[in-house]
């Protein structure tokens, strides 16, 4: 480990002693930054994923201009689907564009099975990073539902209702599926771990279009899957989903280290709701564009609650989106550091 290597967010995680709370921001790489605007006039998000150089470069950029405790992984939860048989595009200013959806349990049983030397340049690029950086590296993945909800609507979709259709009127088909999913996912996350990612974390971004009862009986046993073959690294594990809150004491049950909150459900709510595990979140990116004042104020009111015991970490309860100026997020990291640090060092 590096001399000067910051520790925070994996401590925190951990629900030990820190210094201040540490804080990274979903999508902290992305189009908010001039210089990334700049590389994406020529190269596709895929292009940038395949030039390990390049692709560091674009990971560790925010941990340079904000001073965030960890850095991200560049890359999307598509990544993989390729390897699998997936013909997926990303189009601007659309998303995933898949050109072969799932239908029947044929398409099921022509996925092929997912293989890590298919995407060599991800592990290089993760190789890059741990030489380079002085935070720790997440790594992540879709999980199987919002992977799923992609490979059946063919793409982004409001209601789901192919994926439900599928999911309530096909169950066999929906859990063959869902088994595939699983496998490419614990292998997918191994080979970052091997590879030196120090934490990852699993987006189900739509997760939340699903009832409470839908996810114990169509998703949860295959999350249980993953996490309990992956808590055999020794990585820690975060779950993270969008307008998810009726689903938190799922996710709380399942074998993971830190679960991820959105900004409907404040952290108070979550520990009264019987939530003891470290939590992350949750600041609703919209308060990046007010007055400093209004997003100070929100800030401390969710540090003072996420302080009130060992284990959490900040971040914004979905992703920064482009209309967000730098300046803000390095005044808000500053922020967030001074005003934990001073407020830990009184409680001493």
């Amino acid at each position: 480990m590096m001399k000067n290597f910051n520790d925070t967010f994996l401590r925190a995680i951990r629900g030990e002693e820190v210094s201040h709370v540490p804080v990274w921001y979903m999508r902290q790489a992305g189009r908010y930054q001039a210089e990334y605007r700049e590389i994406k006039k020529t190269r596709t998000l895929f292009e940038i994923t395949h030039d390990p150089e390049l692709c560091a470069y674009v990971t560790e950029l925010p941990v340079k201009q904000l001073g965030v405790d960890a850095a991200i992984l560049y890359k999307d939860i598509m990544t993989p689907l390729p390897s699998m048989g997936v013909d997926v595009e990303i189009k601007s200013g659309i998303g995933p564009v898949i050109a072969n959806p799932i239908r029947t349990m044929d398409d099921v049983q022509a996925l092929q099975t997912f293989k890590k030397e298919d995407i060599p340049y991800i592990f290089e690029t993760i190789k890059l990073l741990r030489e380079r950086l002085e935070v720790p590296l997440i790594g992540f993945s879709g999980a199987p539902f919002t992977l799923a909800s992609y490979m059946i609507e063919g793409g982004p979709s409001k209601g789901y209702h192919k994926t439900k259709a599928l999911m309530y009127g096909h169950p066999d088909v929906w859990h063959a599926l869902m088994e595939k999913l699983g496998d490419m996912v614990i292998d997918y996350i191994k080979a970052q771990v091997d590879a030196g990612i120090q934490a990852f974390q699993i987006f189900d971004s739509w997760v939340g279009t699903t009832s409470r009862n839908d996810y114990v009986l169509y998703i949860k046993p295959t999350m249980e899957r993953i996490f309990t073959e992956l808590k055999e690294t020794g990585v820690p594990m975060i779950m993270f989903g969008v307008g998810a809150s009726h689903l938190a004491e799922e996710w709380h049950d399942l074998p993971l280290d830190v679960v991820g909150l959105d900004w409907r459900l404040s952290v108070d709510a979550a520990r009264a709701r019987g939530l003891t595990k470290t939590l992350q979140g949750n600041l609703d990116p919209s308060y990046l564009l007010a007055p400093w004042e209004i997003l100070e104020a929100k800030t401390k009111e969710i540090l003072d609650m996420g302080m009130k015991r060992p284990g959490f970490i900040f971040n914004l309860g979905h992703g920064i989106f482009p209309e967000v100026d730098p300046e803000v997020l390095k005044r808000l990291t500053a922020y967030i550091h001074d005003y934990s640090k001073e407020k830990m060092e009184v409680a001493k």
